[in-house]
């Protein structure tokens, strides 16, 4: 394992390890803070290295949980321990842990993440149409009491469009993202230990203050959707950082933020052939997913979805007999929209050989791309591919 690990002095991918002691807080913090910071609205460039390649490549990269509706009951907190532990030795950041009606409350899973791992920082999906901001922020400020860990926040504004009407909430689109601005900054507030008076369209609060006190070094890493405009004018109002669904190789991104994520699966292998057959296998045809993804899309304003839509439109369901020959490599293109149209997952597929998915995502990387979030790993293993890909994204850089 620890392939991710071993490339991380030339790129750098999360947190250094934590096996200093207590007393040695401070000097961990200080590191922490050399790494990735969300872009402020101000800062430009800030994430990017220095001209002349001084300083190496920096990226931050999540895994995802395994939801509680695709795995049988007695076995899910031990694949949720099993996949954080797999994600922590694989030198991930942190791992994503879905929300919506279906599913476990992300809290409780986030604490099985904690339990399980000794750095790994769950990034929790966090609704605003399920809990008041001051009880989210007692949410990470108790959970770092108990644990002394970090909590990442994935803010969401949006949903599946009948959970959305199942909890009577009718707020279109954009109002969505600007409520979340106003929910995430008085969560935010707390943490940082203000006492909080906010009169907003949404929100009121008087003399609010957060107790157990958050420690500065946990702080939370803040993402958010960056699909929309609505969504980059928020994470830019509070200083999120703003992840999009990867569009495909060939088209610019001229709107593309600097220090942005991306959100992606990725399957690899020295050889093309066989990454393909592993995604078709994992990945099959299901004409019922396809149904059920048309209805799904006529009922969702969410701008990832619809962007997803029209690329899976025009490219089809790509396999190697479907897709043309990438420039210079003789391989498909390997961005794939298979699992979406199938209903099978919500986020392309980067499928090949390892040099060529590295150089596709050397190309996000390009377009400014520091932050990745990836797909549910099916085990250890598909992460030491990926991280055999990230390694000759790094030879690169």
């Amino acid at each position: 394992m620890n392939v991710l690990r071993r490339i991380v002095d030339r790129f750098p991918l999360g947190d250094e390890d934590d096996d200093e002691d207590q007393a040695d807080a401070t000097q961990r913090t200080a590191r922490e803070d050399d790494r990735y910071r969300p872009p402020s609205p101000r800062s430009g460039r800030e994430g990017e290295a220095r001209p002349g390649g001084t300083d190496p490549l920096t990226l931050q990269i999540y895994s995802t949980c395994p939801q509680s509706k695709d795995v049988p009951a007695d076995r899910y907190a031990a694949a949720v321990a099993e996949t954080a532990r797999w994600s922590e030795a694989a030198g991930c950041t942190g791992m994503l842990v879905y929300t919506d009606n279906s599913i476990a409350d992300p809290w409780l899973v986030a604490q099985t993440v904690l339990t399980a791992t000794e750095r790994l920082a769950p990034l929790v999906a966090v609704q605003p149409a399920y809990m008041h901001p001051y009880t989210a922020a007692s949410m990470v400020s108790s959970l770092a009491y108990l644990h002394g860990r970090a909590v990442h926040l994935n803010m969401v504004a949006g949903g599946f469009g009948n959970d959305l009407l199942s909890l009577n909430e009718a707020t279109e689109h954009d109002d969505r993202y600007r409520r979340v601005v106003e929910y995430t900054q008085i969560l935010l507030g707390l943490l940082r230990g203000e006492t909080v008076t906010h009169e907003g369209r949404w929100h009121q609060v008087r003399n609010l203050r957060l107790a157990p006190a958050l420690p500065p070094h946990l702080m939370p890493k803040v993402l958010i959707s960056g699909s929309s405009p609505a969504g980059r004018a928020a994470a830019a109002e509070i200083g999120a950082v703003p992840i999009r669904y990867p569009e495909p190789l060939d088209q610019d991104v001229p709107d593309a933020a600097p220090g942005g994520g991306v959100r992606v699966g990725i399957i690899a292998r020295e050889d093309a052939a066989e990454a393909w057959r592993v995604a078709e296998e994992r990945f099959p045809g299901d004409r019922a997913g396809q149904v059920a993804h048309a209805m799904a899309m006529r009922t969702s304003d969410s701008h990832w979805h619809q962007q997803l839509a029209r690329a899976s439109g025009a490219a089809g369901l790509a396999t190697p007999s479907g897709s043309g020959d990438a420039a210079d490599s003789g391989e498909p293109d390997p961005y794939w929209l298979g699992p979406f149209k199938n209903y099978q997952t919500f986020c392309p597929y980067l499928v090949g050989s390892y040099d060529r998915v590295g150089a596709a995502v050397s190309h996000y990387v390009d377009q400014g791309t520091r932050v990745f979030v990836l797909d549910i790993p099916p085990s250890a293993e598909e992460l030491e591919h990926t991280g055999t890909v990230l390694s000759r994204v790094g030879a690169r850089a």
